[in-house]
């Protein structure tokens, strides 16, 4: 591939493009080589010809430090014509959202009484130098920097020595750095350190932090915090948080809790520290509070300027965890109020259209079905009915583990509505999502497994319905001929069921009989997204579904609107799946044992390593993967490429022949998380394991084990990180999606369990998942208030009031 320079001055070369974005995401991350699986310099290696015209010969990206790495990357945009990774802010505390707050005023010198929403250079502390950082992190105004809280304490008063350090407790220990290496490949080195005190020496390694080894010299004090373990009879901690003391070793006679604050690449602890705590000393004051007195008074919360206070500087652990109780409490009651709220808004909005859940039509549809509904799906079946024949709107969560049959239940809701003479609508995340939606419903209600490829829409002939049903797909991507067309056969009534993505919100669509909306994949969606729908029809139902299970205390905090049902069994016959989490040095046997599987007349599934990037990037890895494992591992097998940037019928195609045997391996990016049952499916081998949640494992391991066969699940990775390392175990030991939802949430937070701006939950800096008493005494002063004063009118709820409408207005800026 030729590589050239267009008009504006930039070097036009596929490969570039990919390395640009590949930095952008690296920039995002925090510069530490996880964006390419193998690292980025395996994409380097592999593309040298075409990248080393224009960037020279680049170093070794794995042996850089985040600093130099960003350095480097820096150069190398601008070799290639580019401006260099910006880094984007981040959204500031609920209550005081910074995409609805006016832009600070830029101050380039300190002032003498600095306000909260000064800039942050109105500080004497904040100097040029590292106003980018703070600003990396979030930090534009002194609010900003007030409500930085930290992410734990340095308790110096409780240091151990080596010699009392209890192998699997949380704890923290000073020691001297003897000596420390860098081990592992040479694409993916690690740091091991070897350090002690006068009680003795304990070993530490920091996974894909090769950088370390010269961060930590011989003789320097450092501060470690972690979970040590007994490996080989030696205690060892693993990626532990660290703090180098040069320059600070009075903390360590101060014996007390001392702030942590999360930081970025070239911001000390000690920087962080002073520029946070001028402006809590010079601002804090200023700080209103806005819960009222009897509020306060009923339920014995601290104020709010204490509070901020001791999650900084805490005279004691308990006054820590009183400070942190409050702040966690205005966070889960604020989004208490919200969610709240906005179930009475749905609700006094007016009635809602009766559907009949008694016609012939819903019962030929189940009769038709080549099983039974299991107990758990007719239960909520149910319930589902039962809300929709009356006049007042649904608004219900529905949940399952992956394979436990939500789409059929979904359709006979639509079904209830279509012999009503209404329409329904079928709203996914992603177009791949709502195509595979598209094929199932087809499938489910021509009772013969497969429609015309390409064929949109498509209408089920009346047999064993009552009469034909006619299922549209509408796309953001589609030609605007054919997005006409569909917009003109909905708007007529021509389309029954209509499945799509936001383009179904969007102002163009008209769904004039809508009487039920269901949500597929509901925790990717905002509510703004949710109620744009919802006005499409007079008053629809909706029915939300979560692919993923979504444990009950999250589901109360984010979906306190809606109703909850849940499908907590699996078909009978299942047999439990084998996962097995396998090293490096094992590939080439799990090579064998799906090579083994198809000799026995099974298929299998090899999903491509995860890089987090374009489609189109996604796309060109799996294709480069499939020509590798066709041409050089399985080339007397029949092996087939599924990958998101292909076209509708081009997919159906690969699907239709995998389903009818056709196909012996199915490559694949992982598009097919959701939606593809193939009962002679016994194989998932996921490749590169490590780059998925656990969300993501356990629903690609969902796609076998649906027959009668024993399936597997294949969990292959390439140097884990003690953090992956945790998930992959997590995977292998437990099959149960509720259990490990629990886990998934336990690991992450709420927040990154959903993806914070994808799910509509404000990023929670303080509440903690495990907050469940908080939440629930959130949840009932929050009903109480509402009840009492709806409007939050009263005066005595007037600051409460300002502070909700801009809490208000800043989730539904990020959601819409």
């Amino acid at each position: 591939m030729a590589t050239s320079l267009n008009a504006t001055g930039t070097y036009s070369n596929a490969k570039l493009e990919a390395l640009a974005k590949i930095l952008a995401q690296e920039r995002d991350k925090g510069w530490l080589d996880t964006t390419v699986m193998g690292g980025l310099d395996k994409f380097l290696a592999r593309w040298t010809g075409e990248l080393n015209a224009v960037l020279g010969d680049p170093p070794s990206y794995a042996d850089l430090s985040p600093d130099d790495r960003s350095k480097w990357a820096n150069a190398a945009m601008k070799k290639m014509g580019l401006a260099p990774p910006v880094t984007p802010l981040t959204p500031a505390l609920p209550g005081n959202p910074t995409k609805n707050r006016k832009p600070a005023s830029r101050r380039r010198r300190p002032i003498a009484e600095p306000g909260l929403d000064d800039d942050i250079m109105a500080l004497r502390s904040v100097t040029k130098r590292n106003v980018a950082r703070l600003n990396r992190l979030g930090m534009e105004t002194i609010s900003d920097l007030i409500l930085h809280f930290p992410h734990r304490h340095n308790d110096f008063a409780r240091l151990r020595k080596v010699a009392d350090i209890v192998p699997g407790d949380e704890q923290t220990v000073m020691a001297t750095v003897w000596e420390a290496t860098q081990t592992g490949h040479p694409k993916r080195k690690s740091t091991q350190a070897i350090l002690g005190d006068e009680t003795g020496n304990f070993r530490a390694i920091w996974f894909n932090q090769p950088y370390l080894a010269k961060t930590l010299a011989a003789g320097s004090q450092v501060v470690i915090s972690g979970r040590p373990e007994i490996s080989r009879g030696q205690i060892v901690f693993k990626s532990p948080e660290y703090e180098l003391l040069k320059g600070q070793e009075e903390l360590v006679h101060t014996g007390r809790l001392v702030p942590v604050y999360p930081s970025t690449d070239g911001l000390p602890q000690r920087t962080l520290r002073r520029v946070v705590k001028e402006a809590v000393d010079s601002c804090l004051g200023q700080v209103r509070e806005f819960l009222p007195d009897e509020l306060l008074d009923r339920t014995g919360l601290t104020g709010l300027s204490k509070a901020i206070s001791q999650m900084h500087y805490p005279d004691s652990a308990s006054d820590l965890e009183t400070a942190r109780r409050r702040l966690a409490f205005d966070e889960l009651f604020l989004l208490q109020l919200a969610v709240i709220r906005r179930r009475q808004t749905w609700q006094e909005a007016g009635r809602a259209i009766p559907l009949d859940t008694a016609s012939d039509g819903l019962g030929a549809f189940l009769g038709s079905l080549p099983y039974q509904l299991t107990a758990a799906q007719q239960g909520v079946l149910d319930e589902i009915l039962s809300d929709v024949a009356k006049d007042w709107p649904m608004s219900r969560l529905l949940q399952g583990d992956v394979g436990s049959g939500k789409t059929v239940v979904a359709t006979a809701a639509l079904l209830a509505a279509v012999f009503s003479g209404r329409q329904g609508a079928f709203m996914a995340p992603t177009e791949i999502l709502a195509e595979q939606h598209f094929i199932t419903l087809a499938e489910l209600l021509s009772g013969v497994g497969k429609v015309d490829e390409g064929e949109n829409p498509v209408t089920i002939p009346a047999n064993p319905l009552p009469r034909p049903i006619t299922i549209g797909l509408l796309l953001g991507s589609l030609r605007k001929k054919d997005k006409e067309r569909m917009h003109q056969l909905i708007a007529n009534g021509d389309v029954d069921i209509v499945i799509g993505t936001q383009a179904l919100i969007q102002d163009a669509v008209d769904i004039p009989n809508l009487a039920l909306i269901v949500v597929d994949e509901q925790h990717r969606f905002g509510v703004i997204q949710r109620a744009s729908l919802r006005e499409k029809g007079v008053r629809p139902h909706m029915l939300a579904m979560s692919a993923t299970p979504i444990p009950r205390s999250l589901a109360l905090t984010l979906y306190g609107d809606l109703d909850i049902s849940a499908i907590d069994e699996l078909p009978p016959g299942r047999l439990p799946i084998r996962t097995k989490w396998l090293e490096p040095e094992q590939r080439t046997a799990a090579y064998g044992f799906v090579r083994k599987q198809v000799e026995e007349g099974r298929q299998a599934f090899i999903v491509c390593p995860l890089i987090e990037e374009s489609e189109a990037v996604q796309a060109r890895a799996a294709t480069v993967e499939y020509q590798r494992l066709s041409t050089i591992v399985y080339p007397d097998l029949r092996l087939a490429l599924l990958h998101g940037r292909m076209g509708l019928s081009e997919k159906e195609h690969v699907m239709n022949s995998f389903k009818a045997g056709d196909v012996d391996i199915l490559v694949s990016t992982p598009v097919i998380e959701v939606g593809i049952d193939v009962p002679n499916a016994t194989v998932m081998l996921v490749d590169g394991a490590d780059r998925f949640g656990l969300s993501q494992l356990h629903q690609l391991r969902g796609r076998v084990g649906r027959g009668v066969h024993q399936s597997f699940c294949l969990l292959l990775s390439d140097s884990p990180g003690s953090e992956a390392r945790d998930r992959l175990k997590i995977v292998e030991r437990v099959s149960d999606g509720f259990e490990l939802a629990e886990e998934d949430l336990r690991l992450r937070g709420p927040g990154d369990y959903l993806g914070t701006r994808q799910s509509g939950l404000p990023d929670m800096k303080v509440a903690r998942i495990t907050d469940q008493d908080i939440l629930a005494h959130a949840r009932r002063e929050a009903i109480e208030l509402l009840e009492a004063d709806p409007d939050l009118a009263d005066a005595k709820n007037r600051a409460l009031s300002k502070t909700f409408q801009q809490y208000f207005d800043g989730i539904s800026g990020e959601m819409s």
